[in-house]
């Protein structure tokens, strides 16, 4: 089952031969020329910008005027936050004084936004929180959504870089490296109580 345009391809490339196919003497089969020979497919080559080879063969013509003259870049850049060692979590703990009790935290002052730059690393928490390690030696509690659990982020997360490069409360989503995707509810700052 053949189209049309295929059917009638050959003959058109054949049109321009027939029409005005000429000797080396400048004359055409049969009939005397005396001055230029003006066809129609001559003039519409002179109009155009393009080379006349192109313009002889219509099916050309056809496939340059079906190019999309259009470019679109876009950039997206995701950054991977992940645990910190184990090894680094010792020394960290190395450089504090040495208690016979673990050191307990509290929930204090709330961020809206925090640099991605500036986190070190990530732990998971319990029920939906997760807790950020700056490389300020401060530390973040963030809260996902209730749907999203924090053992999904055992690995770290992913999170797509926005202009101002800052992880921020309402904005960003989080992406765990098993796909769920969750967006950070609330951020506050742990504080260490002292007795």
């Amino acid at each position: 089952m053949h189209s049309l345009p295929v059917l009638a391809a050959p003959l058109a490339m054949m049109l321009p031969l027939i029409g005005g196919a000429t000797d080396e003497s400048g004359k055409s089969e049969g009939r005397a020329v005396t001055g230029p020979i003006s066809a129609p497919q001559c003039e519409a080559a002179a109009a155009s910008d393009a080379p006349p080879s192109s313009a002889m063969n219509p099916l050309a013509a056809l496939r340059r005027g079906s190019i999309a003259q259009q470019v679109r870049i876009e950039q997206r850049v995701v950054v991977r936050i992940a645990p910190q060692p184990f090894a680094a979590r010792q020394n960290l703990l190395a450089e504090m004084p040495q208690r016979a009790e673990a050191p307990r935290f509290e929930e204090g002052g709330k961020e809206k936004c925090v640099s991605l730059d500036g986190i070190a690393g990530v732990q998971t928490g319990s029920g939906n929180r997760l807790v950020l390690f700056l490389r300020d030696r401060r530390m973040i509690s963030v809260n996902l959504e209730k749907a999203c659990r924090a053992r999904d982020f055992y690995s770290g997360f992913y999170v797509e870089k926005n202009k101002d490069g800052r992880l921020c409360v309402d904005r960003d989503k989080l992406q765990s490296r098993s796909g769920a995707r969750c967006e950070v509810n609330a951020m506050r700052q742990l504080v260490e109580v002292r007795d």
